[in-house]
């Protein structure tokens, strides 16, 4: 490696070709970035004090390490954003400048021959900067000063804007950004080919620019070492076509998730988001894939994302399965992906068939669905999903997937009919998160002609301005405070309607009965009004157990008998330590049982999946796994925790940070107490430590 500084522009004109090696990821600098880049330039240039302002490495292979001298192109490894922002600058300044020159060297005609092109070259040779497909069209296109492409870059097209934008703003005085632009230096980084590794480099880069994605790493982990002819193919065949079907934008934001639900569905484990890089590369290290082969595991990516595409991005193109996405991309089902994708490659495999994969995301979408309008924690259903997959059987795929979402404990466990029923008539739904998404739901269950929910707007039976008009005081009776209060947002009194503003506060029976009332409402949801004489609490009572009896239907639960999800009961192997209580005699001690009998009787309360196993220097408890240990002392109950010290909410500062510290028990932290009084806030803790274990690390 050789690194030297170097003022930028003449670095641009003394370089023949700078090409972005294919696995590079494309131009992804924003708004905010270029708008730094020009207070810089700006900045420098409008002050004498400043004599350069530097803007980062550009870190390049080439043959030797003579730096420059020849013609061959230069690959780069790192700075692609900053060169290719500066060219758009520059592009845009040659053509606000004119026939003008202010200051000596930016004329249009120097620009373009010195940092813009070759003159003298011909076909790829004539372009100083070669970007990657999705990009090079459109940097072509500026410089030659021609239409932009079909597709065009969004990134660039959008930078270009705002540097012409910028220059234009200048009211002619170009002077101070040419001024910038001659102050900016870089580091000029030369690898030698064969001596310098460009992977471990270019991870090591600190970046001034836009942070590396998880994908960008791990494009550059598959692609930079190998061949160039296989590295070409490989992007050809597999990687270059995840982008197209992602598209610029959604590449950019969604292909790090996809890459993590991908090694969620291989691995079995969920990465945390800012180690799927890590992750991806110990996987790619394990001995199958190694055996298979790199090909194999490119080939097996795209495939995935091909599955995932199709579940986040709209591109499904069997009817069903694609109207079943989109209910559940809006109910925001994330946390399923994992499962779906698996199932997805089943059904790609001929495993399952349409109607079963519709059915499945159905189940997964009534799951989510009922647990939300019964207010069950979410933060484990991110490892009920991971897990699903594990425990099917895949001859009697859908049965095994209904057995399990039934098997599920309390705390995972799939809403029963009476649960959702009876809570469904009572919960707020016109503050819910996805309030059209339940309505349209339930207003096109089994209709082939569906009703475009969207056009309409969400009409209070009742009304929700709190000065109720005199006729709806009287229809409600003395408590109309009181039935407002409680019944107003809920399912009962809550419909569509294409006449909101004509309905207004206007009382039940003009409602009803008004040119394009209710009487005459082609919705499903209006049935039954325009029969109703009065709307008061029992209307509004009836009319939710009549559409929370529907609903069963729409989120329907598994239908299983009891002898076949019996079948399904894992057989629980009881594994003895062979140790019991009366190997701990510091929990027999007067004082001691009394603390170790009121914590175990709380801790197993938590669900009914905790379970307690005595090992020989410690209790454990475990969900999914340990949670929390008991370490019998003579004076105190001490506990450790199986979680990050730093993500404790401890606000008497209990705990104690365990971290590369040696101890018995499971666990980053531990706490400790010598009274029942303290137990609540123990409690408190420990329930903590248990959802970030069902909750795997509390990322959803």
């Amino acid at each position: 490696m050789k690194a030297t500084e170097a003022r930028l522009l003449p670095f641009l004109q003394k370089s023949p070709q700078f090409i972005i090696p294919i696995y590079q990821r494309t131009y992804s600098w924003t708004e905010k970035q270029c708008r730094q880049l020009w207070d810089d330039i700006l900045r420098a240039g409008a002050s004498d004090s400043i004599a350069v302002h530097f803007i980062g490495s550009i870190v390049y292979v080439e043959r030797d390490q003579s730096q420059v001298t020849h013609q061959a192109p230069l690959l780069v490894i790192d700075g692609q954003q900053r060169l290719t922002t500066v060219t758009l600058l520059l592009e845009a300044l040659a053509r606000a400048v004119g026939d003008a020159e202010p200051v000596d060297g930016f004329s249009a005609a120097k620009l373009r021959h010195y940092y813009l092109c070759n003159p003298l070259e011909s076909g790829e040779r004539f372009f100083k900067l070669i970007l990657s497909q999705t990009d090079n069209g459109s940097l072509r296109s500026f410089i030659k000063q021609a239409d932009q492409p079909p597709v065009p870059s969004v990134r660039l097209t959008q930078n270009f804007k705002l540097f012409s934008t910028l220059l234009a703003s200048q009211n002619g005085d170009l002077a101070p950004v040419c001024r910038g632009l001659a102050k900016l230096m870089v580091v000029d980084v030369a690898l030698t080919r064969g001596q310098d590794n460009p992977q471990f480099i270019f991870e090591s880069m600190n970046s001034t620019g836009k942070e590396l994605t998880q994908a960008d790493l791990i494009r550059n982990f598959i692609l930079m070492g190998l061949e160039p002819d296989l590295q070409t193919r490989l992007y050809e065949d597999y990687w270059r076509p995840m982008e197209h079907d992602f598209g610029q934008e959604a590449y950019g934001t969604q292909f790090d998730s996809f890459m993590r639900h991908y090694l969620t569905v291989r691995t079995g484990e969920i990465p945390r988001e800012r180690d799927v890089y890590e992750v991806f590369k110990d996987y790619s290290r394990t001995t199958n894939v190694q055996a298979a082969g790199i090909e194999a595991l490119v080939k097996e990516i795209r495939a995935f994302a091909r599955y995932f595409c199709a579940l986040a991005l709209g591109a499904e193109t069997d009817p069903a399965l694609s109207l079943a996405f989109h209910d559940l991309r809006e109910l925001k089902v994330d946390v399923a992906y994992p499962f779906l994708l698996e199932l997805y490659h089943d059904y790609a495999g001929g495993a399952l068939s349409a109607a079963e994969f519709v059915t499945a995301v159905r189940l997964a979408e009534a799951y989510v669905f009922r647990r939300a309008i019964c207010a069950i924690p979410t933060n484990s259903m991110n490892k009920t999903f991971a897990t699903l997959g594990r425990v099917l059987r895949k001859d009697r795929y859908l049965e095994s997937i209904q057995a399990n979402l039934l098997l599920l404990p309390s705390y995972r466990r799939f809403p029963t009919d009476e649960e959702f029923r009876r809570d469904l008539q009572t919960r707020d739904l016109y503050h819910f998160r996805s309030r059209s998404y339940w309505l349209r739901r339930l207003e096109n269950h089994g209709r082939k002609e569906r009703v475009p929910v969207e056009e309409y707007s969400i009409e209070h039976i009742l009304p929700q301005n709190p000065d109720l008009p005199v006729a709806w005081r009287q229809a409600l009776g003395e408590d109309w405070v009181g039935i407002q209060e409680r019944w107003l947002h809920t399912l009962g009194n809550l419909t569509l309607t294409g006449y909101n503003a004509e309905y207004s506060d206007r009382p039940f029976a003009e409602k009803r009965d008004m040119p394009g009332g209710f009487r005459e409402s082609p919705l499903k949801l209006n049935a039954g009004l325009g029969q109703t004489e009065a709307w008061n609490e029992s209307s509004i009572q009836y009319r939710a157990g009549r559409l929370a009896e529907q609903a069963l239907g729409v989120w329907a639960a598994p239908t299983l008998d009891a002898a076949t999800v019996s079948a399904y009961r894992p057989t629980k192997v009881s594994v003895s330590s062979g140790y019991t209580i009366t190997d701990h005699p510091n929990l027999l001690a007067p004082g001691q049982r009394e603390l170790f009998e009121a914590f175990r009787k709380e801790v197993l309360a938590l669900d009914p999946c905790v379970t307690e196993s005595f090992m020989k220097l410690y209790v454990a408890y475990k969900a999914e796994t340990n949670f929390v240990d008991v370490v019998p002392m003579a004076t105190r109950m001490r506990l450790t925790l199986n979680m990050p010290f730093a993500e404790i909410y401890d606000p008497k500062k209990m705990c104690r940070d365990l971290t590369n510290i040696g101890r018995w028990g499971n666990g980053d932290a531990d706490i400790s107490y010598t009274s029942l009084d303290q137990l609540p806030y123990i409690m408190g803790i420990v329930r903590q430590s248990y959802e970030y274990q069902m909750g795997d690390g509390g990322e959803a």
